[in-house]
Protein backbone atom coordinates (compact mmCIF):
# COMPACT_ATOMS: atom_id res chain seq x y z
CA UNK A 1 0.00 0.00 0.00
CA UNK A 2 1.79 3.69 -0.94
CA UNK A 3 2.74 5.74 1.79
CA UNK A 4 -0.13 8.24 0.68
CA UNK A 5 -2.94 6.12 1.48
CA UNK A 6 -1.78 4.76 4.51
CA UNK A 7 -1.54 8.56 5.66
CA UNK A 8 -5.10 8.89 4.88
CA UNK A 9 -6.48 5.76 6.59
CA UNK A 10 -4.40 7.19 9.41
CA UNK A 11 -5.44 10.42 9.48
CA UNK A 12 -9.62 8.72 9.38
CA UNK A 13 -8.81 6.70 12.48
CA UNK A 14 -7.32 9.33 14.12
CA UNK A 15 -10.31 11.41 13.50
CA UNK A 16 -12.71 8.78 15.24
CA UNK A 17 -10.44 8.28 18.52
CA UNK A 18 -9.44 12.19 18.78
CA UNK A 19 -11.34 14.40 16.61
CA UNK A 20 -9.64 17.43 18.29
CA UNK A 21 -6.12 15.98 16.98
CA UNK A 22 -5.01 16.86 13.64
CA UNK A 23 -1.87 15.33 11.82
CA UNK A 24 -1.41 18.10 9.75
CA UNK A 25 1.02 20.05 12.07
CA UNK A 26 3.14 16.71 12.85
CA UNK A 27 6.59 16.62 13.03
CA UNK A 28 7.22 13.05 11.32
CA UNK A 29 9.96 12.39 13.83
CA UNK A 30 8.69 13.63 16.83
CA UNK A 31 6.65 11.46 19.41
CA UNK A 32 3.13 10.76 17.92
CA UNK A 33 1.46 10.50 21.34
CA UNK A 34 2.96 13.53 22.33
CA UNK A 35 2.23 15.85 19.38
CA UNK A 36 -1.56 14.31 19.33
CA UNK A 37 -1.98 14.32 23.64
CA UNK A 38 -2.80 10.96 22.91
CA UNK A 39 -2.94 8.85 26.00
CA UNK A 40 -1.79 5.28 25.92
CA UNK A 41 -4.97 3.70 25.62
CA UNK A 42 -5.92 6.27 22.84
CA UNK A 43 -2.56 4.69 20.80
CA UNK A 44 -3.82 1.25 22.08
CA UNK A 45 -6.91 2.43 20.13
CA UNK A 46 -5.26 4.00 16.59
CA UNK A 47 -2.75 0.91 16.26
CA UNK A 48 -5.30 -1.63 16.39
CA UNK A 49 -7.72 0.24 14.32
CA UNK A 50 -5.28 0.59 11.09
CA UNK A 51 -4.11 -2.72 11.93
CA UNK A 52 -7.81 -4.09 11.42
CA UNK A 53 -8.41 -1.12 8.26
CA UNK A 54 -5.37 -2.26 6.39
CA UNK A 55 -5.36 -6.29 7.54
CA UNK A 56 -1.78 -6.21 9.01
CA UNK A 57 -1.41 -7.46 12.63
CA UNK A 58 0.66 -5.01 15.10
CA UNK A 59 2.07 -7.19 17.72
CA UNK A 60 2.74 -5.45 21.29
CA UNK A 61 6.63 -5.76 20.79
CA UNK A 62 6.35 -3.93 18.06
CA UNK A 63 4.53 -1.03 19.72
CA UNK A 64 8.05 0.85 20.77
CA UNK A 65 9.07 1.25 17.43
CA UNK A 66 6.47 3.06 16.11
CA UNK A 67 6.50 6.17 18.08
CA UNK A 68 6.64 8.59 15.74
CA UNK A 69 4.51 9.48 12.54
CA UNK A 70 7.12 8.57 9.72
CA UNK A 71 7.90 5.74 12.20
CA UNK A 72 4.80 4.01 11.80
CA UNK A 73 4.40 4.63 8.13
CA UNK A 74 7.46 2.95 7.33
CA UNK A 75 6.46 0.29 9.85
CA UNK A 76 3.42 -0.35 7.74
CA UNK A 77 4.97 0.02 4.54
CA UNK A 78 7.59 -2.49 5.41
CA UNK A 79 8.38 -5.60 4.45
CA UNK A 80 7.78 -7.21 8.19
CA UNK A 81 4.13 -5.44 8.36
CA UNK A 82 3.11 -7.33 5.27
CA UNK A 83 4.68 -10.61 6.42
CA UNK A 84 2.50 -10.29 9.22
CA UNK A 85 -0.89 -9.53 7.10
CA UNK A 86 -4.01 -11.74 8.14
CA UNK A 87 -5.29 -14.35 6.05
Amino acid sequence: MERANLYLILKAELLNIAPEASLDDVDGNADLREELDLDSLDFLHLIIAIGKRIGVEIPEADYGRIHSLDALLDYLESSEALARKRS
